[in-house]
């Protein structure tokens, strides 16, 4: 029989995984107080929560939101980094961590309900952040109407010019 406190606990971790907009699940074990502190820190930082969960209660939490896939990862000492703002930033920090710190192992995923592997959380961290996607897309979206201003402004600029020539050619018949 589930102990309220534990039902809290599974609530609170259904509504993380439904929240995120991608999870990155870790394995912490051989890391000190220290860079554990670091990491949280960094987390913190990237807008990030990283919270330490019991296996079984990410579990059954999972299974009630219809995440399929994820109990072959759920074994050891796990923390799990959930990203609400910005879906790649969960799997940056946690693989730029795992540079420099060979004790943290990166097992897997999730985006957008749908389990990934290691590699697929490598390849979401060498994505842009959503702040530079946002810009690119802002720049080929203005590349148009820019490229049309010039047109316009170039047609503009040589009917001054051939203005500015007739009344020179006038002032000179004038002048003459």
């Amino acid at each position: 029989m589930p102990t309220p406190k534990k039902e809290a606990l599974v609530e609170e971790i259904q509504d993380s995984l439904s929240r995120a907009q991608s999870t990155v699940l870790v394995e912490y074990k051989g890391l000190d107080v220290r860079q554990m502190t670091e990491l949280r820190r960094r987390s913190r930082e990237a807008g990030v929560e990283l919270k330490v969960l019991k296996n079984t209660l990410v579990n059954i939490a999972a299974d009630r939101v219809g995440i399929e896939g994820l109990e072959a990862y759920l074994s050891g000492p796990n923390a799990y980094a959930f990203g609400y703002d910005d879906p790649v930033a969960p799997a940056k920090v946690l693989s730029e961590f795992a540079k420099e710190n060979q004790a943290l192992l990166i097992k897997a995923g999730l985006l957008d309900g749908r389990v990934i592997d290691a590699a697929g959380v490598k390849e979401l961290a060498e994505l842009p952040s959503q702040e530079i996607l946002l810009a690119q897309l802002l720049q080929v979206m203005q590349s148009p109407i820019s490229g049309l201003v010039n047109v316009l402004q170039g047609t503009l600029r040589n009917l001054v010019y051939v203005l500015d020539a007739v009344r020179q050619k006038k002032e000179q018949e004038a002048n003459a």
